[in-house]
């Protein structure tokens, strides 16, 4: 009798708590970490700066020197998640780029190129953190949650913006510039080793199948419209999410003259509508395919949502002569594009789900370009105009161009086996 009551408890506790909620809570706390370490030197600049005697341009290349890595090994990092497989690859990944966030300060002491050198290994590191985190989701999620899975574990890069930077402000004030990196560091070390002892190898029996092939199709990826629409609108969506992050508080401050305190709170608000936006848009899009609409039409009713609807929002931001109503209309925008994470951001599992690993590292190659380029357009723009209107306007302007490729090229039928 004890025998089968032990049994039908396990039972009833595996189903209450499947493997895949494990393995989606980490690669969360993995997103989060990893833009927490890509982040928190936005406010450590600025004592290091002064005690380094950097100029604005110098301080630049710091900020910058991160996406040199990001970019350059974020299709590889899908290839090796793929071949290799997403537990060894992000479990890699996480060690690799918490030793060189806890090695920061001491590169920084050295001097200024191997300061950026541990820059750039950082975002080589932290390339690998979503293509690996997507073979990982493939290897264990159902079909049936993977759009609130995806925005689960990608909804994590608006909590930690919204921990870095006041947290690293106040750890920078009260024990210098140093230890946030050694904190974040441990924190990311941590977070491997149990990593490593709590997620298991191989596959859910009611996952995907491993691919027939070892060799990835890359003539059949890249010649689908359908990818390439992905592509474009990780790019497209980009644009818009690195404008809100880089020019948030920036927008408050200038705009409507609040402390640089006020303009911080004014800031985190829109990250938590993302977050909360994010996840409840997975769950109706994972409802609304199981009551039998066509995966292309959810994909796309979430993705155009998602770009129009923030280009909506930031276009009235031109009639507002409050932060508080400023604020809201933030909310919105960023709301409403997070939207994209049950659009182009699961659509790879739709179309190739044995390589959804190896587009996404296609298209967020891509979409990291926005971190460069449409952060410094904005910035030059500002100058040039004296206001927000035409990088909102622009940032608009893209986003309708990504939905019109989405509408016209999107697919949410299987391509490629």
């Amino acid at each position: 009798m004890s025998t089968t009551l032990d049994s039908t408890s396990v039972v009833a506790k595996t189903r209450r708590w499947p493997a895949w909620y494990t393995v989606v809570s980490l690669c969360g706390a993995a997103v989060l970490i990893s833009y927490i370490d890509r982040t928190n030197i936005s406010v450590a600049a600025i004592p290091m700066q002064a005690q380094f005697g950097w100029t604005e341009t110098t301080k630049g290349w710091v900020l910058s020197a991160f996406f040199v890595g990001y970019l350059l090994f974020m299709a590889a990092s899908g290839a090796l998640a793929n071949r290799y497989g997403g537990k060894f690859v992000l479990g890699a990944a996480v060690l690799w780029w918490s030793i060189f966030t806890a090695l920061t300060p001491m590169a920084a002491m050295v001097s200024l190129p191997a300061l950026l050198a541990a820059r750039i290994a950082l975002g080589l590191g932290e390339a690998a953190v979503f293509p690996a985190s997507i073979n990982m989701l493939g290897r264990w999620v159902p079909a049936a949650n993977r759009s609130r899975a995806v925005a689960l574990f990608s909804s994590a890069l608006s909590i930690g913006t919204m921990i870095s930077l006041p947290v690293t402000g106040w750890i920078v004030h009260v024990y210098g510039w140093a230890m946030p990196f050694y904190i974040f560091g441990a924190a990311g070390l941590a977070w491997a080793l149990f990593w490593f002892s709590a997620v298991r190898s191989g596959r859910s029996p009611d996952a995907e199948p491993p691919p027939v092939h070892s060799v990835i199709p890359w003539k059949a990826l890249l010649r689908s419209t359908a990818v390439w629409a992905i592509i474009i609108n990780h790019m497209c969506s980009n644009w818009a999410l690195y404008v809100l992050l880089a020019w948030l508080p920036s927008y408050f401050k200038t705009t409507f003259n609040v402390s640089l305190a006020n303009a911080g709170l004014l800031s985190a608000a829109p990250w938590g509508a993302y977050f909360v936006t994010a996840n409840a848009g997975g769950w109706i899009a994972d409802g609304m395919i199981a009551r039998g609409r066509s995966v292309t039409f959810v994909r796309k009713v979430m993705q155009i949502g998602a770009l129009v609807g923030c280009g909506g929002c930031l276009l009235l931001l031109e009639t507002v002569h409050s932060p508080t109503v400023a604020m809201l209309l933030m909310c919105g925008a960023a709301g409403t594009l997070a939207l994209c994470l049950s659009g182009f951001a699961v659509n790879s599992f739709d179309i190739a789900p044995r390589y959804a690993d190896v587009i996404w590292g296609l298209a967020n190659t891509a979409g990291t370009l926005p971190g460069i380029v449409g952060v410094a357009v904005t910035g030059w723009l500002v100058d040039v105009t004296g206001s927000y209107r035409a990088p909102f306007l622009l940032t608009a302007a893209v986003g309708g161009v990504g939905a019109l490729v989405y509408l016209v090229y999107a697919s949410g039928e299987r391509e490629i086996e």
